[in-house]
């Protein structure tokens, strides 16, 4: 089964979703499974986790619900306020939906760069392994020393790194012949630190939303995606589309492609192995999506095959 380990679905509601700007248009519309069902049967795509956008109750149920009517959904991270004193209560709630299998929080948008390692957030994201759920990390590179600290405070929680930090790939990473600048070097610095816990993995998205949205070449990748295949290896690396989002940079089979095209640089003999655990294999051992799931959806693909 191939994974897109990173998607999103939205019904569009201004007041809302502010983070959508208006240099972002295309992002200006519902996103729903019946979107996004082409793209998947045009990119070979079987399955997919649907990851929160919006920090709510109500974004978790929604998700869940996209999950329950299209089985291609075969996971969802959601949000639960992991600060609140009732955490384990709202936790023990949604451990009832199998398909609930991890949650995140938008700590890039937390005005304290540190928001990760306080005291009530570690509590809460703590208590996570009593259900088995995962946690998404989603910071900018500047936020990856509390990531670090976090994931030391915590060494048996499963967590994935979104987006590889979100480094600035708009600027050029090169900037004189000796090296790199100190800028990539501090998130190259964090990356390795973060992957030294066996279990932190990364997801290989956002990539193009983090470069030229008109101007970036594959090239412009390739000192970031080393970074990450050296630091983490091929057993904790899985794709994501990061759709709808990646829209504003590019099409779904550009973003797919980019991968493809670099796990090209292996040998012959491990391109097979590296594709099945990048595309699948990692996602499904991560997010610990049933054996079942596989079989359902195998089932549902001599339906209708519609999403609803």
């Amino acid at each position: 089964m191939i994974i897109d380990a990173h998607q999103h679905f939205w019904r569009y509601q201004p007041a809302r979703d502010t983070w959508i700007g208006d240099n972002m248009a295309v992002l200006k519309r519902d996103y729903l499974p019946a979107d996004l069902l082409p793209e998947l049967r045009a990119n070979g795509i079987d399955g997919t986790i649907a990851v929160q956008a919006d920090q709510s109750e109500e974004e978790t149920l929604f998700l869940l619900e996209q999950s329950a009517r299209n089985p291609f959904v075969a996971g969802v991270v959601g949000w639960v306020d992991l600060c609140a004193p009732n955490t384990g209560d709202r936790l023990h709630h949604f451990s009832q939906f199998p398909k609930l299998r991890g949650f995140r929080h938008v700590a890039q948008s937390e005005p304290d760069d540190r928001f990760l390692v306080r005291d009530d957030f570690v509590r809460g994201v703590s208590m996570l392994g009593e259900f088995d759920l995962t946690y998404d990390i989603l910071i900018y590179a500047r936020q990856l020393p509390a990531a670090v600290e976090l994931v030391e405070r915590l060494p048996n929680q499963a967590f994935v790194l979104d987006h590889v930090a979100k480094p600035n790939m708009a600027k050029p990473t090169i900037t004189n012949g000796q090296g790199k600048s100190r800028e990539f070097d501090n998130w190259a610095t964090g990356i390795r630190a973060l992957a030294h816990n066996p279990r932190v993995f990364c997801k290989l998205s956002g990539l193009i939303t983090e470069a030229d949205w008109r101007g970036w070449r594959a090239d412009d990748f390739k000192p970031y995606l080393d970074i990450v295949f050296d630091a983490f290896g091929t057993d904790r690396l899985m794709f994501g589309s990061d759709w709808p989002v990646c829209l504003l940079a590019g099409a779904y089979a550009q973003v797919k492609g980019l991968i493809e095209d670099y796990i090209c640089g292996f040998t012959t003999s491990e391109r097979e192995g590296i594709s099945r655990d990048i595309f699948g294999n990692n996602a499904a051992r991560f997010y610990g999506l049933e054996p079942s799931w596989g079989t359902r959806l195998m089932d549902a693909s001599h339906g209708s095959g519609s999403a609803k």
